[in-house]
């Protein structure tokens, strides 16, 4: 027909699918030939004609076990498209008691609160550097833990209630209760009274994030706080012992710094794993400049209580992992920050025959987030080989939803997504680190750019000139390659 460029354009639009068949059923992209014979082969295609007789009637069209932002945001997009969603959202305290409420890790005890605790520091380093500007002021300056956590607090309060206030406008059906599976399609909810009820759903998002891993070692989990229970500590952490070399570990050990405590962190191997380890060691020569101190291949054996407190006093010992060395030390909080894992193995997934991979517990999926069992689907930290970021877990939850409901066909890309580490120094990077460009490319194809400068606002009162550092990393096949890639890490 005269317009059949115009109808091809919209359908691109619509599917992001520039090939033929595009196939739709009842309203429902299903995609094209190969999707379509996928959706006869689970069972989809025959529920869209209507030729499954006495299907079975769910409860809901979807429910998402995790109230995190990917939970969140797959919820209220796939409630925006008609469906009926239920979130199931349950905390389990930690070893100290520690609980929260509805938005999981980042809004809770993760990403606000440590941008608002490392914003605290800053202002104590512009309060220092306020001097050179003219600013005069007799008051002797200390800063107030308890105030602060207060705020913080109140903030995330108020974060939590919009949650639930915006679930709630968007007709979403939300239970604070622990999601397990008991049979297919069906999952147990406990409240934290101990109350069970069962729901039924065609489809189910897995959204259940980590949670930070211990040492397993006497005392850990009786005497140490993790970042579970840090934002919200009731007193001040006194001198403190972060056991750890994670982003987590670092960002918690240079605000604590920043605030003007005592600070040492324990490094078992090497600084920021995963990241470019130049960049990683430049964050490590800032801290220790700044008054952190580093003891470098020792791990804890053993935490002992010397005295109760708010804080109390606590022993330390620790052994080297490349000799006899054997270490002691006292200190006021013991914070671990090791690595985390996901929720995965307490949820009945093995019930109905989700895989996940055992040695993480992660979650493998297709390019769609579809895990092994066709009706199940995951997003966010849980996903085996993907970024652990909010903004990441946010975009994949509206996508699958879209795809699921929306007739979209749009994927979420995994790839070179840019990512802070709000150190006191703060690390910003996107795509791969110079020992993965390095691993995938070859070091003979590598231009490497570096630059040493100077933020304006730190010469007037002179301090870390040539401390901050942006470096390039460039395929000299670029000019050739159809794809070029390339990774920015900017440390500033």
């Amino acid at each position: 027909p005269h317009d059949g460029p115009s109808i091809q354009q919209v359908l691109v639009e619509l599917t992001n699918q520039r090939t033929v068949p595009n196939v739709f059923v009842n309203g429902k992209h299903i995609g094209g030939c190969d999707a379509t014979y996928k959706a006869y082969e689970n069972g989809t295609l025959q529920k869209l004609l209507g030729n499954v007789k006495d299907a079975e009637t769910y409860d809901y069209d979807l429910i998402i076990i995790g109230g995190g932002s990917g939970g969140l945001a797959c919820s209220k997009e796939a409630a925006t498209l008609g469906k009926k969603v239920m979130v199931l959202d349950y905390v389990v305290p930690t070893p100290l008691g520690t609980t929260w409420g509805l938005g999981g890790t980042c809004v809770n005890v993760g990403c606000i609160p440590k941008k608002l605790m490392h914003q605290a520091a800053l202002l104590g380093q512009a309060l220092k550097d306020s001097r050179a500007y003219g600013w005069q002021y007799e008051e002797q300056v200390k800063h107030n833990w308890e105030t602060m956590v207060e705020a913080v607090q109140n903030y995330i309060g108020s974060l939590n209630w919009g949650y639930r206030l915006s679930l709630r406008e968007k007709s979403v059906t939300y239970q604070n209760s622990y999601g397990e599976f008991v049979e297919p399609h069906k999952v147990k909810a406990t409240n934290r009274k101990g109350q069970v009820t069962y729901h039924t759903a065609e489809t189910f998002v897995l959204a259940t994030g980590e949670r930070p891993r211990y040492l397993g070692i006497p005392g850990d989990k009786e005497y140490c706080i993790t970042s579970d229970d840090l934002f919200s500590l009731p007193y001040c952490p006194g001198k403190t012992l972060v056991v750890g070399a994670s982003y987590v570990a670092l960002e918690c050990a240079g605000f604590l710094a920043g605030l003007g405590l005592d600070v040492t962190v324990m490094v078992r191997s090497i600084l920021l794993r995963g990241f470019d380890q130049e960049m990683a060691e430049k964050i490590g020569a800032h801290m220790e400049t700044h008054g952190v101190t580093f003891i470098r291949k020792f791990v804890p054996t053993q935490v002992e209580r010397l005295e109760d407190g708010t804080p109390g006093r606590l022993k330390v010992t620790a052994k080297c992992t490349e000799g006899p060395e054997i270490f002691e030390g006292e200190y006021n909080t013991v914070l671990l920050a090791i690595g985390r894992d996901a929720c995965t193995r307490n949820i009945g997934l093995q019930t109905i025959g989700v895989k996940i991979n055992e040695k993480n517990g992660k979650v493998p999926v297709n390019d769609e987030e579809q895990t092994n069992v066709p009706y199940v689907y995951a997003i966010g930290d849980i996903l085996d080989g993907k970024l652990e970021l909010t903004p990441v877990a946010i975009q994949a939850g509206k996508l699958l939803a879209r795809r699921l409901y929306g007739g979209s066909s749009t994927k979420c890309d995994y790839i070179n997504v840019p990512t802070t580490v709000f150190t006191p120094l703060e690390y910003g990077s996107c795509g791969l680190a110079e020992e993965k460009a390095k691993e995938e490319y070859g070091e003979q194809n590598l231009e490497v750019y570096h630059s040493l400068f100077w933020p304006l606002e730190w010469t007037i009162p002179g301090r870390d000139n040539n401390t901050c550092y942006a470096k390039i990393i460039c395929n000299k096949l670029d000019s050739v390659s159809s794809k070029p890639k390339c990774v920015c890490s900017v440390y500033s």
